[in-house]
């Protein structure tokens, strides 16, 4: 039987659920998404889900009974906090700018964004150059009608951005510099089979031959696989500062004791004016 792309994404929250990470009464916010998302969540008994998209198609009542809102990932009107989990579900390549997509699920998060992409690897780009992969992503407009499915869910098909452990820790330490979040990865190999099958060209029946060796392969280095799940906490502070800060009224600050026990202020003063 050929898996199913969600049955990933039902083992990353089941492996969460586990974790204590996720509670099936934390408010989640699902963006990017649409029935697949929904049927995932209801079959893993979430119960206060809202899923989003910037589809037109959509009505608002197709996810009952989980609530709709109509959000733009890159630029959620919603204030900072508004969930205990933000998720999205190999959207974020999909954006203009993946990082600012990411960047705006954190905002929104209390407790943690779970994201599922593409990750790049020297395998991956090896498989995009044979025709295994896709650089931009002109199948999920032929799919669409040749309407929908690209970047900003328009007919221009989507580079495909692919992410790397240390793209993800650099993006959010820069968006969260009081201290160092932590992250959660899993890996899997997805064979889009069926978009292999509709493109007129070997890759399908060579890709065949070569999956039990790349099952192997990918078993042994997981990090080569072409699809990954990371999950980032939410600093907790004051817990999670930096030493050279402290909490000082509800704020953060810095932590002058710390400061002054490992540097010459007036050196570095007077080395800075000298540059």
């Amino acid at each position: 039987m050929r898996p199913r792309l969600e049955d990933f994404y039902a083992e990353t929250l089941a492996a969460l659920l586990d974790r204590g990470l996720l509670r099936r009464d934390d408010e989640v916010l699902v963006v990017c998404a649409g029935e697949r998302d929904c049927e995932v969540f209801r079959r893993a008994e979430f119960r206060r889900v809202t899923i989003s998209n910037l589809d037109t198609r959509m009505r608002g009542d197709e996810f009952a009974p989980y609530r709709w809102s109509r959000q733009d990932v890159e630029n959620l009107t919603l204030p900072d906090g508004s969930y205990d989990w933000v998720v999205v579900h190999s959207g974020l390549h999909h954006c203009y700018s993946p990082h600012r997509g990411l960047l705006e699920m954190y905002r929104v998060a209390r407790r943690g964004v779970l994201v599922f992409e593409p990750r790049d690897s020297l395998l991956v780009r090896l498989g995009v150059r044979l025709s295994f992969g896709q650089e931009y992503e002109v199948a999920a407009v032929v799919g669409n009608d040749l309407k929908f499915g690209g970047v900003g869910n328009t007919a221009i098909p989507n580079y495909v951005y692919r992410w790397t452990e240390r793209e993800v820790e650099k993006t959010v330490r820069s968006a969260a510099p009081l201290g160092v979040p932590k992250v959660h990865y899993f890996y899997a190999l997805r064979v889009p089979a069926a978009r292999l099958e509709g493109m007129r060209n070997r890759a399908a029946a060579a890709l065949k031959l070569l999956l039990p060796l790349l099952r192997v392969f990918t078993a042994l280095f997981p990090r080569q696989c072409n699809n990954f799940a990371f999950a980032v906490e939410k600093l907790q502070l004051p817990r999670d500062l930096h030493p050279w800060l402290q909490w000082e009224n509800g704020a953060p600050a810095l932590n002058q004791k710390w400061i002054e026990a490992r540097y010459d202020q007036q050196r570095l003063k007077r080395a800075a004016q000298d540059e």
